[in-house]
C-alpha cells in the first residue's frame, strides 16, 4: 500500500502518512491548509504519543529493575505503521510491538488508530490492545499543530481558544522538560485564553485538571477548528517558545515525569494500566467550520453577557459514546 491516504468528506480532506501514522494535512471546503506544514522550526504536523507523553527522568523508563531508553513523546511518531483499511472516508493503521520497541518498552502491545471523515469533522481513535501477560503501563496523546493564524496574513492576537466550560484551576509547566513541582494560577479568564507568543515563553501550558472536553480556535472572522475529545484526562498547548506559525491543542492521558518522581515506570503518576488481553479507547474529534465567523464570540471580547449567548449544540446520529460540538448563536 502507498506512504499515503487521503480522505474526503463533504467539507474536508485529510491526508494520513503511514509513517507515525500521522496526519499531514488537512484542508477545509475551500482548499484551505489548515495544519501546520513541519517546517524547520518544527518539522512534525500531528504525531502521536505513545507509549508516553513528555520525558522521562534521564530518558530512561526502569521496569522490574531493569533499566531502557526511551526518549521524549515515546516511539510511535517515528515508526512506520502498518495498513490495516482504507477507504473513501476512513482508514486504520497499526502498530505492534517487535524486537526494537522491546528493547525500549518490555511490553506486548497493539497500537491502532483509525481516521474518519464525517461532513466538515474529522475523527481520530486510538485502541491500545494489551497482547501480553502482564498489565500494560502506557500514556498516549495527540499533538495536532494548526496553523495560527488560520490563514495567511490575520494577527496572532487577533485568535483565542474558547472552552466549553470555565477553567479555573491552575496549570501546570515544565522544568528541564519534566513536570514542574508548584502549579501557577492560570492565565484564561473564565472560558477564554487570549493567545500570545508570550504565553510559551515557558514553554507548554498544562491543563492537568482540565474540566472541558472540548475548546474552539478562532478568531472574529475566517475559519474555525473546534476540537473534542474523550478519554483524555489533560490538555497540552503549545507552540514554539521565540514565536512559530502554529498552535498546538494536545489531547493526553498522561505527561511528562514529575520532576521528583524517580521510581519503576509502572508507578509513574498518569499511566494507563491495561490488563492482559484488555483494551483501552480514546479519541479526538476536529470539527472545521464552513462559516464566516463575523459575530462569533472570540479574543478578550469573549466575555459577561457576550459570552452567556452562546450555547452548545450536540450532534446527534454519532456513534454510541462519542460526542461531537459546535457553537452556535442562542
Amino acid at each position: 500500500m502507498s506512504d499515503s491516504h487521503t480522505l474526503r468528506g463533504d467539507g474536508i480532506a485529510a491526508t494520513i502518512s503511514a509513517q507515525g501514522a500521522e496526519l499531514s494535512s488537512l484542508r477545509n471546503a475551500d482548499g484551505t491548509e489548515l495544519l501546520w506544514q513541519a517546517g524547520p522550526q518544527w518539522p512534525r504536523h500531528a504525531p502521536i504519543l505513545f507509549p508516553i507523553v513528555g520525558r522521562l527522568k534521564n530518558d530512561t523508563l526502569r521496569h522490574n529493575g531493569t533499566t531502557y531508553p526511551m526518549t521524549q513523546h515515546g516511539f510511535a511518531r517515528d515508526r512506520r505503521f502498518a495498513w490495516v483499511e482504507q477507504g473513501h472516508r476512513s482508514c486504520k493503521l497499526a502498530l505492534t510491538d517487535d524486537t526494537e520497541t522491546r528493547a525500549r518498552y518490555p511490553f506486548a502491545f497493539r497500537l491502532e488508530v483509525t481516521y474518519t471523515v464525517d461532513g466538515a469533522d474529522l475523527d481520530v481513535a486510538f485502541d491500545i490492545v494489551n497482547t501480553g501477560t502482564e498489565t500494560l503501563p502506557a500514556s498516549l496523546g495527540g499533538h495536532p499543530a494548526f496553523n495560527w493564524p488560520l490563514l495567511p496574513g490575520g494577527r496572532k492576537e487577533a485568535y483565542a481558544l474558547t472552552f466549553a466550560k470555565d477553567e479555573p484551576a491552575p496549570i501546570r509547566r515544565l522544568e528541564g522538560a519534566l513536570m514542574r513541582q508548584q502549579a501557577e494560577p492560570s492565565p484564561i479568564r473564565g472560558r477564554v485564553l487570549a493567545l500570545s507568543e508570550q504565553l510559551f515563553d515557558d514553554d507548554a501550558m498544562i491543563l492537568d485538571q482540565v474540566a472541558s472536553a472540548w475548546v474552539r480556535f478562532a478568531a472574529a472572522q475566517g475559519p474555525a477548528i473546534e476540537l473534542s475529545w474523550r478519554g483524555f484526562r489533560e490538555l497540552g498547548i503549545w507552540s514554539k517558545v521565540g514565536g512559530a506559525a502554529f498552535l498546538c491543542i494536545e489531547p493526553w492521558h498522561g505527561f511528562a515525569s514529575p520532576v521528583e518522581f524517580d521510581g519503576e515506570f509502572a508507578g509513574k503518576p498518569g499511566l494507563l494500566h491495561i490488563a492482559p488481553g484488555a483494551q483501552q479507547s480514546l479519541g479526538y474529534r476536529i470539527r472545521v467550520s464552513r462559516r464566516k465567523n463575523r459575530s462569533m464570540c472570540a479574543g478578550a471580547e469573549c466575555t459577561g453577557d457576550r459570552a452567556d449567548r452562546w450555547r452548545v449544540l450536540v450532534r446527534p446520529g454519532l456513534v454510541r459514546g462519542q460526542v461531537a460540538v459546535m457553537l452556535g448563536h442562542a
